[in-house]
């Protein structure tokens, strides 16, 4: 055993065969110095973290874990250094008399193996755990618990003193709300909700598009940690009975995160969410988003055109900015003059002119857009269409020789249409200005570490038929910790694009309904929302659950 636990982890990968003597001389020749083999293999998609973890528990004999489902002793913490468990991504999980039971990613960094057993005096069982669940649980006890009891234990202060707890950069109060922003960044969570309740102040993530309650707080810690947030995000805190939005910018785990702030008062206080902007995974390129080739081709196809508007439409979330974005980087060179106007402004775009609407000072999307016209632009994106105003100068705009890129909420793409009809806007200049419409959708992507292939059941294999396709199996995640076990982790996007040609501008002066143009753009071969979903159901990215909980069948 002693033997084995003395070997590479290349050669143990090369043993159990997930990896070829190509492919470990290629890791080694390319990754950086201080980088583990390991983290190298599993950033290039050689392998999956589930996949290492494997053949280190078969080869070595050390059992895998799942952090989430265990209870951490408070008291263990004491033991091992909290810089320590950051360093080595480790956590102590229990104890029994001299023996410590430790999980960590790597079990074969002896150093760190000494280093705790030096710091405890115990003797050291390894356990492996996967590095996103190690660092989730190390932010969540190390930091979060430790500020969570320092804040409670301080938190009956003064009315003299509240004013410095919510200043003042080390006091527990400032320190617990920048562990929960922490947490939450940690855990992928694209908002934070502060949710008040009648007896208690409640923190929840929204995870891959679905809410849960991190924990929940003593109501009388409700209006500091409102106070801090609101200090953050430069509101008025002695405003609590209109609604107010504001923006944060910090850096968490030295990565830049920009939030996007808003309070709402209700019966038992301000609720808060806050939307998390991660910055280093802004959008920047359309093959990040998730089409498929034939819907790349035709976005591409019609964001490259000279003229005309370009409709991207979903409910709120559904990740249109993103798109937008993407699209914009793609079309941004030296050699055109790009300007947004935008409420608010989500990421900021080296080369491209950004106007934030200010409406209390009468700078709304209408007057931005007015402004924009008279600087010579060759694209111009509007946030968001709301109105016939700002509808009819999106038009104009595209009509007089410029590309128009704005969003719209509406169900499906062909539905943009009747939307626009019912803002007032001419048939005739639906069909003369519009050049294509995208409806879009995100669901969440099977967990790439416990992926499995499991018999269709038979209602999804009507779903299929009815969409002129077969299917006999598809996958599903198992739950494993890299996923917190729910089978997904991340999210993609599932599409439904509608390229504007001569025969559907003769169908929208017409005044055709919208089922007419829907069979018009079946009879094209256009995929519809569900279809996409289906076709990557049948690539085993996502579930059929997931694309019908966000597509209609018809």
């Amino acid at each position: 055993m002693r033997t084995a636990a003395r070997k590479r982890i290349g050669d143990l990968l090369l043993e159990a065969g997930v990896i070829t003597e190509e492919q470990l001389t290629n890791a080694l020749d390319n990754k950086s110095r201080d980088e583990k083999l390991g983290d190298f293999l599993i950033k290039e998609n050689i392998l999956t973290e589930q996949q290492l973890i494997e053949v280190l528990e078969f080869q070595l004999g050390i059992p895998h874990i799942s952090l989430n489902q265990i209870p951490i002793d408070p008291e263990l913490l004491h033991l091992v250094p909290a810089e320590l468990a950051k360093r080595a991504q480790l956590i102590p999980i229990r104890r029994e008399k001299n023996k410590l039971f430790i999980a960590m990613a790597d079990p074969m960094d002896y150093f760190a193996i000494e280093e705790v057993r030096m710091a405890t005096g115990c003797q050291i069982e390894t356990t492996i755990a996967a590095k996103d669940d190690l660092y989730r649980t190390i932010t969540k006890y190390y930091d979060l618990q430790e500020s969570m009891e320092a804040a409670l234990s301080d938190v009956q202060v003064n009315a003299q003193d509240a004013q410095q707890e919510i200043t003042d950069e080390d006091s527990p109060i400032v320190r617990l709300v920048n562990q929960i922003i922490a947490n939450g960044v940690a855990q992928r969570a694209s908002d934070i909700h502060f949710d008040p309740q009648e007896t208690e102040f409640r923190v929840r993530y929204r995870v891959d598009g679905v809410l849960r309650t991190e924990r929940s707080l003593p109501k009388h810690m409700q209006n500091m940690m409102t106070a801090r947030v609101k200090i953050m995000g430069n509101l008025n805190i002695t405003e609590n009975r209109i609604p107010q939005d504001g923006r944060i910018k910090i850096n968490v785990n030295f990565r830049p995160v920009d939030i996007r702030l808003s309070t709402l008062p209700t019966v038992y206080g301000e609720k808060i969410v806050m939307r998390i902007l991660d910055l280093s995974n802004a959008p920047n390129d359309i093959g990040q988003i998730g089409f498929s080739p034939e819907n790349e081709e035709l976005f591409s196809s019609i964001i490259n055109r000279p003229n005309g508007i370009v409709l991207i439409t979903g409910p709120t979330g559904s990740g249109k900015s993103s798109t937008l974005y993407a699209a914009l980087s793609e079309l941004n060179g030296e050699d055109v003059n790009i300007i947004t106007v935008e409420d608010p402004v989500e990421y900021q775009m080296t080369g491209i002119n950004q106007i934030q609407v200010k409406e209390e000072v009468g700078l709304t999307f209408a007057a931005g857009l007015r402004s924009i016209l008279r600087q010579d632009p060759d694209i111009v994106m509007i946030g968001e269409i709301r109105d016939l105003e700002t509808a009819q100068i999106a038009i104009r705009a595209s009509l007089t020789g410029h590309l128009v890129l704005s969003t719209l909420h509406t169900n499906s793409a062909v539905e943009s249409i009747s939307r626009l009809k019912d803002m007032g806007i001419e048939p005739f200049l639906i069909s003369s200005s519009l050049v294509g419409a995208m409806a879009q959708r995100l669901v969440r992507k099977i967990c790439r570490d416990c992926s499995r292939e499991v018999p269709a059941t038979e209602r999804e294999k009507e779903i299929f038929a009815v969409n002129g396709m077969t299917v006999t199996t598809v996958h599903r995640g198992r739950g494993c910790a890299a996923c917190s076990n729910t089978g997904y982790r991340g999210r993609m996007a599932i599409h439904e694009i509608l390229p504007i040609d001569r025969e559907l501008k003769e169908l929208i002066l017409s005044q055709v309904s919208g089922n007419a143009l829907r069979d018009c753009m079946k009879k094209k071969g256009y995929n519809t929302l569900l279809q996409d979903g289906l076709l990557k159901v049948l690539s085993g990215i996502t579930t059929t659950e997931e694309v019908l909980r966000v597509a209609t069948t018809e």
